[in-house]
């Protein structure tokens, strides 16, 4: 099983009133691969920003957490192992995290932007060449 298939697979099914009597080039065989791919990774770069959001949310669950202790010795969980630190060494690391996982979501967001302005290309072109024959639309 192959997403890129299997996605490819529900784009090409339509009833047959509606299928066109245009041949596909080769040419228009690589729009949809690539058309598919770009679907793809957009799914890939949205489960990403969820699975990153998620994180700011705990991050900032935990600075707030810091911010009412009383100064007593902080576990620091990285990775599966815990350390003893300082409050004050906790919240720059929190700060320090959230500055990166924001940068990968600005990144994440662009990343995504470009792909729908490619795949917007890719459907004027293979709307225009098979009109309703072709699904390219996610249900």
């Amino acid at each position: 099983f192959h997403p890129t298939l299997n996605y490819f697979s529900k784009m090409m099914v339509r009833p047959a009133e509606e299928e066109s009597e245009a041949e596909v080039r080769r040419e228009d065989q690589d729009n949809i691969n690539k058309f598919a791919r770009l679907n793809a990774r957009l799914h890939d770069v949205r489960d990403e920003r969820a699975v990153i959001k998620k994180s700011l949310e705990r991050l900032d669950d935990a600075a707030t957490e810091l911010m009412m202790a009383s100064g007593d010795p902080v576990l620091l969980l990285i990775g599966e192992s815990f350390f003893d630190t300082t409050e004050e060494d906790a919240t720059e690391f929190c700060e320090e995290e959230v500055e990166r996982m924001q940068g990968q979501l600005e990144s994440l967001e662009k990343e995504e932007g470009e792909i729908l302005e490619k795949q917007t290309g890719l459907k004027k072109a293979l709307y225009a060449r098979f009109g309703k024959s072709i699904q390219l639309e996610d249900k």
